[in-house]
C-alpha cells in the first residue's frame, strides 16, 4: 500500500457539488473524498443518485455547482491525467455493437495512448475470460459476455480509481465469483475501488467504507461497521437477481 502522503495526494474528491436534469436534483451539495487504498459501497434506494456520483467522479457528468478534483485540481479542465487514473464501467455498457471487444478495447487503449496495446488488450480479454468471443460483434454477444467487455476495458489501462456502478448485472454464477475475487484484491494492490450494488450484502463483504444516499443527498459516510443499518443487523432486502446466464 503507498504511504500517506502519496495516497492524499492521489484524491479524488467532490466539492459541494450539485447535479440537476432540469428542475430534478440528482446530487444536493455533496462533499466526498477518496482515497487509493480503500474500498468503498455506495447505497441507496432507487433515484438516490448512485449513477450520478459515480459518473460525476469519472468526470462522464459535469456538476451543475461545486467541483470534482483530483490531485487537488478541477478534473473536467484537467482530464489528461485523471484519464489514465479512472476507471469506469457501468451497467449501460457504451460499447460500439458493431466492433467487437478485442476492437472496442484497442480504441479506448489508442485513447488511452497505451504504449504496448496488444498485450494490455490480450490481458483485460483474458482477465475476464473473454478470448473464445474477443472477435465477434458486441451487438451478438449476451448480456453477460457485453458486461464483461465493459468492466475488461475498465481495467484495460490499470487505473488507481475503479468507479464501478452496478458491476455484477447480468453476469452469471461463476462471472460473478470470478469478479468478487478481483474486486477484493484490488484494495491489496493500492488501488481504489468505488462501487455501488442493490445487493448491500453482496457490496458490504468487498468494502470497508458505506456511501449512503438518499434523494441526491448525502445521508452517512463512514466505516461500515459503524453504519445504522450494521448495527441493527443489516437492511433487509430481498435475494439478489443475477441475471441471465451468459451464452
Amino acid at each position: 500500500m503507498p504511504p500517506a502522503t502519496s495516497r492524499a495526494e492521489r484524491a479524488l474528491e467532490l466539492h459541494r457539488v450539485s447535479k440537476y436534469f432540469g428542475d430534478v436534483a440528482a446530487l444536493r451539495n455533496v462533499s466526498l473524498r477518496f482515497v487509493p487504498g480503500e474500498s468503498v459501497l455506495v447505497y441507496g434506494p432507487n433515484g438516490a443518485g448512485k449513477t450520478t456520483l459515480l459518473r460525476t467522479l469519472a468526470g462522464l457528468a459535469r456538476p451543475s455547482e461545486g467541483e470534482v478534483r483530483f490531485e487537488g485540481r478541477n478534473l473536467i479542465e484537467n482530464s489528461a491525467a485523471p484519464k489514465k487514473a479512472l476507471g469506469f464501467a457501468s451497467h449501460s455498457s457504451f460499447l460500439y455493437g458493431e466492433l467487437s471487444p478485442r476492437e472496442n478495447l484497442r480504441f479506448s487503449g489508442r485513447l488511452f495512448g497505451l504504449r504496448d496495446l496488444d498485450r494490455a488488450v490480450s490481458s483485460a480479454l483474458d482477465l475476464f475470460d473473454l478470448g473464445a468471443r474477443a472477435d465477434e460483434p458486441v451487438r451478438t454477444l449476451s448480456r453477460g459476455l457485453v458486461q464483461r467487455t465493459s468492466l475488461a476495458r475498465a481495467f484495460l489501462h490499470d487505473p488507481t480509481f475503479l468507479l464501478l456502478d452496478e458491476p455484477f448485472t447480468g453476469l452469471d454464477a461463476t462471472s460473478v465469483k470470478n469478479l468478487e475475487l478481483l474486486l477484493a484484491g484490488l484494495v491489496r494492490q493500492g488501488k481504489a475501488l468505488i462501487l455501488s450494488n442493490h445487493n448491500f450484502e453482496q457490496g458490504a463483504a468487498l468494502a470497508h467504507r458505506l456511501v449512503e444516499l438518499d434523494g441526491g443527498r448525502l445521508k452517512y459516510d463512514g466505516r461500515l461497521e459503524g453504519a445504522p443499518r450494521v448495527s441493527e443487523g443489516g437492511p433487509s432486502l430481498p435475494e439478489s437477481s443475477l441475471g441471465k446466464a451468459e451464452g
